[in-house]
């Protein structure tokens, strides 16, 4: 019997130091939010860098500079939803119920929901980057043309991959995405949260 409640407490012993390893993440998180200050320098040099040239800039350079700002909006926004949606999923809830400026989806993400943004984010940043290579081609060269093939291809794979997890998730999830559209006879299985 004293053998039994010797392993019953290394048992919750251990289990409690794997739910409070949880926390290690933590300065991940916060480095990210740390790179955001990185990313908004760069984002002020580029927008300072336009207002300087935008006089005698063509309309072409314009809007390479605008795309370029787009893409650092967008790298911005998912470091935000990474940073916020990862912490509530994986080390602990952030209490904001009596702030009103707290962002509607804080809080609704799950993990799949996290990987669903992510690979949208991604995408639209991928679309972002090639567009902008469209649009800085003056001359067409086998290298350039190369280069311009490599980055449609890798643009493809981030789509066709993000189609393929959205419908992955859809049919893990019975094909509904709102527990109360599923017919009276399936079974819901509540999702879990980890903490």
């Amino acid at each position: 019997m004293a053998e039994k409640t010797l392993a019953k407490r290394v048992e919750i012993t251990l289990e409690s130091w794997l739910f409070s390893s949880r926390w290690l993440l933590a300065p991940f998180y916060f480095g990210l939010a740390l790179s955001l200050i990185i990313l908004m320098i760069k984002f002020l040099m580029e927008l300072f860098h336009l207002a300087a040239v935008a006089f005698s800039s063509t309309e072409s350079d314009v809007i390479l500079g605008l795309l370029t700002l787009v893409d650092l909006t967008l790298t911005g926004s998912l470091l935000i939803i990474v940073i916020f949606s990862g912490y509530e999923n994986f080390v602990s809830k952030m209490d904001h119920s009596d702030d009103g400026d707290r962002p509607a989806w804080m809080g609704t993400i799950d993990f799949a929901a996290l990987k669903l943004k992510m690979l949208s984010s991604i995408v639209a940043i991928s679309a972002v980057q090639l567009l902008r290579q469209f649009m800085s081609l003056t001359t067409v060269t086998p290298e350039r043309e190369k280069e311009l093939m490599w980055l449609v291809i890798i643009h493809v794979v981030f789509v066709v991959s993000s189609v393929l997890l959205a419908l992955s998730d859809r049919i893990a999830g019975g094909g509904h995405d709102n527990p109360s559209e599923a017919p009276a006879d399936a079974k819901v299985i509540p999702k879990t949260e980890t903490h």
